[in-house]
């Protein structure tokens, strides 16, 4: 392994040296181009002061004799006119490394013939050809590339059209699963609602609607039935949460209602008879409660609260006034109705009864209590069927807190 060294003073003598150590040594055409533009890029400023270069090469033969590794360094005097190692990195052929006053390439390489030199003077026209091929290297090369990036984008659209095809496809899927999932929603929220009830000298109807489109239902649940007697036994109930558990809460309570009221208890007593009942089975329900009782016949209605918003009582002339029946509902320190609140419903009259929901969107049950006394008021002549969700649509307008709502009213016919 010997060392060479020549001085170029020129950029056209450090090109043409460059050139002929790199054909001697049979480096591809375009890497040969790459590596003249890199070393004269270097060289530049040097050459431009006028200052002294020098380059000096080595070749480590492989032990078969037919490859080996060519060193090449370029040398200046001035240690500031060295490149930096971002900008040795950048070069056409990067640089592999930059000592105190060296630019160092180090390439794979072949022998060169034992009659090469860089310092032999070279043929103008042959020189020439060199440059020739190392240009059509590049045009080659970046035909090349040219045609694999044509590849490529061809590739990438055709990706790309699969791609939209199946998300087209994903899309129509979700699509048919969307409508199965809201049938089998509608379906389990249909299964929860009682049958509804056409009682003589009644009208009645209700809005329901979960605090999110991804539950179905959520703890606002009601139950109405005729009781033997004849008189309408409603029960409205918000137990604690949103989702399937509870909506099991909320029905255990209605279920709990409908067996004591059909035997019999008093309705002041079911609150807190419920409470003892579910108590052994499910220590963690907390649900409000408003039981209201309502003969047809007479209009008698009766009213027992457990925790629960009041009903509102909006009269046929348009006054209105909540009815309000204290008491504490299921899972409550000493649940039950404090008392039983008795009134009479004339022809016209509309009864609301309603979970929180309704009255609390914006956060403030006082205002959505008085808001709700006119949005009775307003579709109190209505068609019965329209009243619940017109007047949950008045109370919605402004939602600042999302929450599963039921409203459910009844009117005595005139």
């Amino acid at each position: 392994m010997t060392t060479r060294t020549i001085g170029c003073d020129t950029a056209d003598g450090l090109g043409r040296a460059v050139r002929r150590i790199a054909r001697d040594h049979a480096l591809d055409p375009g890497v040969r181009g790459r590596l003249v533009l890199s070393v004269a890029a270097v060289a530049e400023p040097a050459v431009r002061a006028a200052a002294h270069t020098s380059l000096s090469w080595t070749f480590q033969c492989d032990d078969d004799g037919r490859s080996g590794l060519l060193t090449l360094a370029l040398g200046l005097d001035d240690p500031e006119a060295l490149p930096s190692a971002e900008t040795a990195a950048g070069l056409p052929l990067p640089a592999d490394a930059v000592t105190g006053r060296e630019v160092v390439w180090r390439l794979p390489a072949a022998p060169a013939p034992d009659a090469a030199g860089a310092e032999t003077e070279q043929d103008p026209a042959a020189d020439a050809a060199l440059v020739q091929e190392e240009l059509r290297a590049v045009v080659a090369r970046t035909e090349a590339l040219s045609a694999e990036h044509r590849r490529l984008k061809d590739e990438l659209a055709e990706t790309n059209s699969g791609v939209l095809a199946l998300y087209v496809q994903l899309d129509e899927r979700d699509e048919r699963l969307r409508k199965a999932h809201g049938q089998t929603l509608r379906e389990l929220e249909d299964a929860l609602r009682p049958a509804p009830l056409e009682v003589d000298g009644l009208e009645l109807a209700v809005h329901y609607a979960p605090a999110g489109t991804d539950a179905p239902t959520g703890g606002d649940l009601y139950d109405w039935f005729v009781l033997p007697d004849g008189t309408v036994h409603i029960t409205v109930v918000d137990a604690l949460g949103h989702g399937v558990t509870s909506t099991r809460s909320a029905l255990n309570v209605t279920h709990a209602v409908r067996t004591l009221a059909l035997e019999g208890h008093h309705l002041q007593s079911i609150v807190a008879r419920t409470d003892e009942i579910l108590l052994p089975f499910d220590r963690s329900v907390m649900a409000t409660v408003l039981l209201a009782r309502l003969d047809p016949v007479t209009g008698e209605l009766r009213v027992a609260n457990g925790s629960h918003p009041p009903a509102l009582l909006t009269r046929g002339d348009g006054t209105a006034r909540y009815l309000e029946a204290r008491g504490r509902g299921i899972g409550f320190p000493m649940p039950g109705s404090d008392r039983l609140l008795t009134e009479k419903m004339a022809p016209g009259d509309l009864l609301l009864l309603y979970t929180d929901g309704l009255t609390e969107s914006r956060r403030d049950p006082v205002e959505g209590e008085k808001r709700l006394i006119e949005a009775a008021y307003e579709h109190l002549h209505a068609p019965i069927e329209e009243i619940p969700g017109a007047i949950a649509d008045d109370m919605h307008t402004v939602i600042l807190h999302a929450d599963d709502t039921l409203a459910l009213a009844v009117r005595a016919r005139s």
